[in-house]
């Protein structure tokens, strides 16, 4: 590429970064109501342009197919039910309070000052994600309602879902009399635009990246803006002794065959040894029957020594020795690792070794090790005798998620409104001055 061609690029990034700056401005102002109105008929659009969305996305899930990169075609995939999914989450979030504005505290001082912290937007929001184009509508609306300007950077695997999703959000606000900028898409798979986004310090407030932890290391080691880190996971069920086994197994199930690509989905079963044997087997029996029966792949098992001989004993036919690698590994497919361990104790020390601090989860009937595990275990969320495919803002009741903060500064969790909002200290006087 020539230099003033690739000037003029630069250019441009920066233009639409101004651009989303200025509407920052504008969209802050807007009032609860219209709020409200802006998402209710964005909504709409994307209802009324449910055949141009799947039109395009077809563009995006063949090349993955020519790619020979299948296993991304869960990801990519927008058929009408999941469009029908995503704009009922748009009325969801537009059903929600405002948050903008609230007062979090306020007190008044014994020299007359009133002093109150209130809700405020974050600025321009700069989202940098991967594949999946469903993320493009959460992290629009989220920042919008919570009155934010937003730069949205996807991954080349979803370009054509993500122009065509953008398009439609901008003609909503073109018609609803709002600044188009609000919403800003780097139409790009130059990765130069990665770079000039984590640079844009002055223009951009924060910079939230949702994918692979190569993606989220390189915006951490790049960035020249405050970073909110969401998405990679090494997820963990540990099945205790005392566990209901028809129980544990249903959750595990549901943990790792439900959607395997997404991020909530079960990579580690941690079992303890009195019940592993009968545990193991039963999940086998039951993975193998849902693979005969329901069509879907058969699970691969990387299992250590103890837990292999079990599978063994049933013919599972998919199980692998394990290595140490697999216990870091976020599967993303029809697989995962377990391991059985002697004591709790030993379960809680490999999910502090392996954890990326995501979801967990434990099977048990012991009331003292469940308050033990949830009180122990340093992750975003931690669940009992619950499945783990519950780690979604949708389903905490938030309407929709920018993603799974993994940190621990700011929000964590699922993060949606409040989580696009900081807070400002307001003070009114009469006249008070300081001696």
């Amino acid at each position: 590429m020539c230099k003033a061609s690739y000037s003029q690029i630069l250019m441009t990034f920066q233009d639409q970064f101004q651009l989303a700056k200025n509407a920052s401005y504008t969209i802050s102002k807007l009032t609860s109501e219209k709020k409200k109105s802006l998402l209710l008929a964005l909504a709409h659009a994307l209802d009324a342009h449910t055949d141009d969305i799947i039109r395009e996305n077809k563009k995006d899930v063949a090349a993955a197919i020519q790619a020979g990169k299948e296993e991304m075609v869960d990801r990519l995939l927008l058929d009408a039910n999941r469009i029908s999914a995503i704009s009922r989450d748009v009325r969801n979030v537009a059903d929600l309070p405002d948050e903008i504005g609230r007062v979090i505290e306020e007190n008044t001082r014994p020299n007359g000052l009133q002093i109150s912290r209130i809700r405020v937007p974050i600025g321009v929001i700069g989202m940098i994600y991967e594949s999946r184009p469903n993320v493009t509508v959460d992290a629009a609306v989220l920042a919008l309602k919570s009155g934010n300007a937003i730069l949205l950077k996807g991954g080349k695997e979803a370009i054509y879902s993500n122009r065509i999703l953008v398009h439609i959000m901008k003609e909503a606000l073109l018609s609803a009399g709002v600044n188009e900028h609000a919403i800003e898409f780097l139409d790009t798979t130059d990765r130069q635009a990665t770079a000039e986004l984590l640079s844009a310090r002055g223009l951009v407030d924060v910079i939230i990246p949702r994918g692979g932890k190569g993606l989220i290391r390189f915006v951490i080691e790049n960035a020249k803006i405050p970073v909110i880190e969401t998405g990679a996971s090494v997820v963990h069920t540990y099945v205790d002794s005392s566990a209901d086994i028809k129980k544990a197994v249903d959750i595990v199930v549901n943990e790792k065959t439900r959607r395997v690509t997404v991020c909530n989905a079960l990579d580690t079963i941690l079992v303890h040894k009195d019940i592993a044997e009968e545990f193991l087997e039963e999940l086998g029996s039951v993975l193998v029957r849902l693979a005969q029966e329901n069509g879907i792949p058969l699970v691969d098992i990387y299992a250590d020594e103890t837990s292999m001989s079990y599978l063994s004993k049933m013919s599972y036919k998919s199980c692998f020795k394990v290595k140490q690698s697999d216990f870091e590994t976020e599967w993303l497919r029809h697989a995962m690792s377990v391991c059985t361990v002697q004591t709790f104790d030993e379960a809680l020390k490999h999910i502090r070794q392996y954890s990326l601090g995501h979801s967990e989860s434990i099977c048990a009937e012991d009331p003292i090790l469940i308050e033990r595990f949830l009180h122990e275990v340093d992750s975003a969320c931690v669940y009992a005798n619950a499945s783990t495919a519950f780690s979604d803002g949708a389903e905490f009741g938030l309407g929709a998620e920018i993603g799974i903060s993994t940190q621990k500064l700011h929000v964590r969790g699922p993060f949606a409104l409040q989580g696009l909002t900081s807070t400002k200290w307001v003070i009114r006087g009469d006249g008070q001055t300081r001696e």
